[in-house]
């Protein structure tokens, strides 16, 4: 524990899954005694405030619904446009927030990755910064590349064309992408100029978390030296929710579900839907549809179908037979510590890459969403059910996870960077 109470100034932005890991550990430094300011969309104040922290809001809750609206979101090329898009918007504005709040001497700042004004008020203000990185596929790798779609990387490609693919992708697309806006910005507070934003900079060179296990990612030994790997932070609000009534009834009054879920971001999961019901009519088995989007759902639900609009995967996941999802880390994380297999179906960003771990780890099938039809989703399931293999690799990634606590070794690293200045 910190000698003395800290200025804890937390940045980040994204979906539900995406933020969860982030109150997670923020939740563990304020029970240390530290204060906490949560820097985020609007649409997280309500979330922060029951925990205690501070918030100071960046963007509307509009801003963020028209970026999560956007279809090209999920598009393989198109898709990292929008993110560094939204990444610009909301540039000056975290900046600006996080030098308000700052207390020489007494802050850390952490962030998650595409929060690229903690790197820039790192380097203005002198701030001990730390770098949170979800996911593994956002460490750039010549030994291991991760599978980020559509820029495949095969691990026995001769070093020289991966280092060359990363650089041209660099050069013609994503600084580009990124440069003249975040140039202009650092210029104007008499920063120098920076490239190969996702090469190198994007991390802070004081400290970065991998808040996974590296049973679930290790380290192929090129990342940042200053990498630490951290655990899942299991955190999904089971604190402040539970399980209703009325589908404590429905888990109660028959076999396990299976249980189907696209991601809080995904706005277009009609489809998906769909045929998640008729999978389950083929299979005759019961099916629980989470989403917060009821628009998305086939009307007139059959009575061994049930949909919700959300419920803490810690408590939900248990007692289902098989998750299906879209291998956001944060879901995947969950359906890990539930100890259940899992049907992946990854659309783009992260999602590719921690399909690919999840199979090595043979807790799961992959059927990418492009192709996720009923037959095509059933058969895959009828598998899933059927294997004691999986199960068992899925028993066993539970008995990993248990007793471990990602959020508290994030906090004590957090707690470093202002005692060493890392």
């Amino acid at each position: 524990m910190a000698e003395k109470s800290l200025n804890i100034l937390i940045s980040t932005l994204g979906s539900h899954g995406d933020i969860h890991p982030f109150v997670g550990i923020g939740k563990e430094l304020r029970q240390r005694g530290h204060r906490i300011t949560f820097i985020a969309p609007a649409m997280y104040e309500a979330l922060a405030l029951r925990h205690g922290f501070e918030f100071q809001a960046v963007g509307t809750v509009e801003d963020f619904e028209r970026l999560a609206n956007n279809p090209d979101l999920w598009h393989p090329w198109r898709g990292i446009g929008i993110i560094i898009q939204g990444l610009l918007e909301m540039l000056e504005p975290y900046y600006r927030a996080i030098a308000t709040r700052n207390e020489p001497g007494n802050t850390v700042s952490v962030h998650s990755t595409l929060v690229a004004a903690a790197r820039i008020a790192q380097e203005k203000l002198a701030i001990p910064t730390v770098t949170v990185h979800l996911s593994p596929s956002l460490f750039r790798s010549i030994r291991q590349p991760p599978n980020l779609a559509p820029m495949l990387l095969r691990p026995w490609y001769p070093n020289w064309v991966k280092q060359l693919v990363f650089e041209i992708v660099d050069v013609v697309a994503l600084d580009p992408l990124l440069m003249p806006r975040l140039n202009e910005f650092r210029a104007s507070l008499g920063l120098k100029p920076v490239d190969r934003i996702f090469d190198q900079w994007l991390h802070s060179p004081q400290r970065v978390l991998g808040t996974f296990p590296d049973w679930f990612a290790p380290s192929p030994g090129d990342w940042p030296p200053q990498t630490v790997l951290t655990g899942f932070p299991l955190y999904d609000e089971a604190d402040i929710d539970s399980l209703d009534d009325d589908l404590l009834r429905f888990l109660d009054a028959g076999a396990p579900p299976i249980a189907f879920t696209p991601g809080s971001a995904m706005r277009h999961a009609h489809k998906f839907f769909k045929s998640a019901v008729e999978a389950c009519q083929i299979l005759g088995h019961r099916g629980l549809l989470v989403t917060r989007h009821a628009d998305h759902l086939p009307k007139n639900l059959p009575p061994e179908i049930r949909a919700v609009e959300y419920a803490p995967f810690s408590q939900l996941l248990p007692r289902c037979a098989v998750v299906v999802h879209h291998c956001g880390i944060g879901t995947s994380a969950q359906s890990l510590a539930a100890g259940i297999p899992q049907l992946a179906t990854p659309m783009n960003h992260d999602q590719p890459d921690n399909a690919d771990r999840l199979m090595r780890l043979g807790v799961s099938r992959t059927l990418p969403v492009r192709r996720f039809t009923a037959r095509s989703a059933a058969a895959k399931l009828d598998e899933l059910l059927r294997s004691p293999t999986i199960a068992a690799a899925a028993k066993s990634a539970l008995d990993r996870l248990a007793n471990t606590d990602g959020a508290a070794v994030a906090a004590d690293w957090i707690e470093r960077a202002i005692q060493s200045q890392l």
